[in-house]
Order: C-alpha cells, then structure tokens, then sequence
C-alpha cells in the first residue's frame, strides 16, 4: 500500500489589522457625550458593537406559557361566561406545566400563576352565570316589551318586589 500523501493547506497570513480610529465619546444613540468611549468605532454615528453570541439557555416550559395565555383570557373574559371554558382548558395545561416543571425546573413560576389565574376565572365565570339566571328570574315577564323604558320599568318593578 502506498502512503497517501495529504495536501496541508498552504501557510495562511492573517489579514492585515484595519487602522481603528482613536476612541470617541459617544452615548446610546450616537451622539458625543464626554466621559463615554465606545473603542473600535469606525465610522461616524455608530455606537458600541452589536450583540454577543448568546450562551446557553435554560429549556423553556412551552405550557407554561399556554396555560398563562389562556388563564390571562379566561379571567379577562370570565364576565361574559366565556372565560369559563378558557380557563378549565388553562386549569388543565397548568397543571401538566407544573408537573413538566417539577422535573425539568422551568417554568414553575408561570405554571402557578396559570394556575391560579384559571381557577380564579372559573370562579368569577361561575359567579357571573349564577347572577345572570338569577336575574333571568326575576325579571322574565319583562322579556317582550314595547320599548326600553317599558323593558327598565318592568325590570325595576320585578327587583323591587312591587
């Protein structure tokens, strides 16, 4: 068998070091401020370099964020009775954010808050349709009036007991 040669690759230079311009004082938006330097500034009006290479990041907790969208509306909308089934559906991916939390260690924080925003909703979407049949009850001869100020009369009447 014969030896394969292997080609190195030919000696590289580095590429010669760009002339930097002397330091200037500059602040967030470009403009000279006395005291802050921004070193390797080339060009007028630029400021510090761009941003880092990010490092590592924690793993996310994906329903943790589902369950607190969902909760959040659940109770911004719990008023109208349709929060209700918005935060049963949060209620549930809470608590499966929290159990992927307890093992993974991410997103416990907005697994609670899901959790009790949702179970906050159920309730006041639960308080909200016991009002509304009460009131359905009480005032259910007033449903065919001629016009609105019949319909407050009636209404008034039926609450008051007159």
């Amino acid at each position: 068998m014969h030896a394969q040669e292997i080609e190195t690759p030919p000696h590289q230079h580095p590429a010669p070091a760009r002339p930097q311009a002397a330091p200037r004082d500059v602040t967030a938006w470009g403009r000279t401020a006395p005291g802050l330097t921004a070193p390797g500034l080339t060009a007028p009006g630029l400021t510090a370099p761009g941003p880092t290479a990010p490092g590592p990041t924690a793993p996310g907790n994906g329903l943790a964020t589902a369950a607190m969208v969902l909760g959040l509306c659940g109770l911004l909308t719990s008023v109208v009775l349709l929060g209700g089934p918005l935060a049963v559906i949060g209620l549930i991916l809470g608590i499966a954010a929290l159990m992927t939390a307890r093992r993974t260690g991410a997103g416990r924080g907005r697994a609670i808050a899901a959790v009790a925003m949702s179970a906050l909703a159920i309730v006041v979407s639960g308080l909200a349709a016991v009002l509304l049949a009460w009131y359905a009850n009480h005032t259910q001869e007033c449903y065919q009036p001629d016009s609105l100020s019949q319909y407050t009369r009636c209404v008034r009447q039926q609450l008051d007991g007159d």
